[in-house]
């Protein structure tokens, strides 16, 4: 059965999720952001949540990660949030696209 139609240089093995709570920003800024960030190589999608201030992300950690989308926010002056819960998902978020990027460039073998 073929994958479901994804964006160029998007893998279903490799598609990640994450929400990431956003500081109050000007509206022209955000969707200045979120169009240069929609143009990433490698995101699936990208869209927000006004009710509750959370960009919702999906992409292939293999080609991005969660730091080239917090460059983008940065260049537009848009802050995340810095509550205690928002640091820790960052934090594992980093983790866990590191290690997939990592993995998508070994080797896999087996000793049988």
């Amino acid at each position: 059965m073929p994958d479901k139609e994804r964006r160029l240089g998007v893998s279903e093995v490799n598609l990640v999720t994450r929400k990431l709570k956003l500081k109050p920003c000007s509206e022209e800024a955000l969707q200045a952001a979120i169009g240069e960030i929609d143009g990433l190589f490698g995101l699936e999608r990208v869209t927000f949540e006004p009710d509750k201030r959370r960009l919702d992300l999906a992409y292939d950690a293999s080609r991005l990660c969660i730091e080239h989308v917090e460059a983008i926010l940065t260049r537009y002056a848009i802050a995340i949030s810095n509550g205690w819960w928002t640091r820790v998902k960052e934090s594992h978020y980093r983790f866990v696209d590191q290690n997939i990027k990592d993995n998508a460039s070994k080797e896999p073998w087996s000793c049988h």
